[in-house]
């Protein structure tokens, strides 16, 4: 729900137990789990961000990765740098009151997580939610997962206060290297998040809905199984325009987001985040400035939905 404040002094003390116990980062999933954790099954919730005394100016921003085949690298990545993030967004100004909620896809036809989804959080207990995630590495081999389940459940079971009542959209960035099936199927829905529809939704109807509440983000690293490859990124384009980000450092995840978000809320431009980077010590800032170079200074937008995605 977002309460509590971020301490990379917490994060650093719970690294460091873990070390020393021999524990991972992910021990849900190292424990041999074959399931989604009960605090991240989307089944029959609502994932809120909400205005508070602590954080009257909430804003909620959605991590989602594909964590089939290679791409189940990526969520480590991302855990060993969320001070980098944190520190970004809260210290260097690009955004008030960040709210982060984590999350994965997988593939509905065949996996046994294909959707997990953690809360809107503002202080560790993000950290807690992305060790919760099964890094299943399954996938159907057929160059599609359940982003378009992932996109539904994020237009239509979650309820964030920046939308609501200020007009503002979300963020919410995917993480992945493969494309989305070409409708929301009406059984998935029903056996995995609980909601009755008469059929299937087609998958530009979801992405428009979407869009209406989140900035929506496609980022592709490299080093991933379909990296560059032009039949993803072709849909992806066409559903996102501008906001499909090609990213040549599996490493510069954390970074992009935080760039991307301080981009959009005019906190920065882009020269800025870059010498920011350079002052943490990062040496992602090449990588993220290739990333972000078509995307318009303060002006992030995503483009209408195109039909005919076949």
């Amino acid at each position: 729900m977002g309460s509590g404040i971020w301490s990379t002094d917490v994060y650093a003390s719970a690294a460091a137990y873990r070390e020393a116990a021999g524990i991972s980062a992910f021990a849900y999933s190292e424990s041999g789990a074959r399931t989604t954790h009960p605090d991240l099954d989307p089944y029959g919730v609502t994932r809120e961000s909400r205005d508070s005394d602590e954080h009257p100016n909430s804003l909620a921003i959605a991590v989602l990765f594909d964590v089939t085949g290679s791409m189940r690298y990526v969520p480590r990545g991302l855990q060993a740098k969320l001070p980098d993030l944190l520190g970004l967004l809260l210290r260097r100004g690009y955004a008030v009151d960040p709210q982060i909620m984590f999350g994965a896809i997988g593939d509905a036809t065949c996996d046994r997580a294909p959707l997990q989804v953690g809360q809107f959080e503002s202080d560790n207990r993000m950290d807690d939610q992305l060790g919760r995630i099964l890094l299943e590495g399954g996938g159907g081999g057929q160059k599609r997962e359940s982003y378009e389940l992932a996109m539904y459940f994020m237009a239509r079971h979650t309820s964030i206060d920046c939308h609501e009542k200020r007009g503002k959209r979300g963020y919410l960035f995917m993480i992945g290297d493969e494309m989305p099936y070409q409708q929301v199927s009406r059984k998935q829905v029903e056996h995995l998040i609980g909601d009755r529809l008469p059929g299937p939704v087609d998958l530009a109807a979801v992405v428009a809905e979407l869009t209406r509440k989140y900035d929506a983000y496609y980022i592709m690293p490299a080093e991933t199984m379909h990296a560059g490859d032009p039949e993803v990124l072709g849909i992806w384009r066409r559903l996102l325009g501008q906001n499909v980000l090609e990213l040549d450092d599996l490493d510069a995840v954390s970074e992009t987001i935080a760039l991307t978000v301080g981009l959009g809320e005019d906190a920065i431009g882009l020269d800025d985040g870059l010498a920011d980077l350079a002052d943490l010590g990062s040496t992602a800032g090449a990588s993220v400035s290739k990333a972000l170079a078509k995307l318009d200074r303060g002006r992030l937008v995503t483009s209408d939905p195109l039909p005919g995605l076949d």
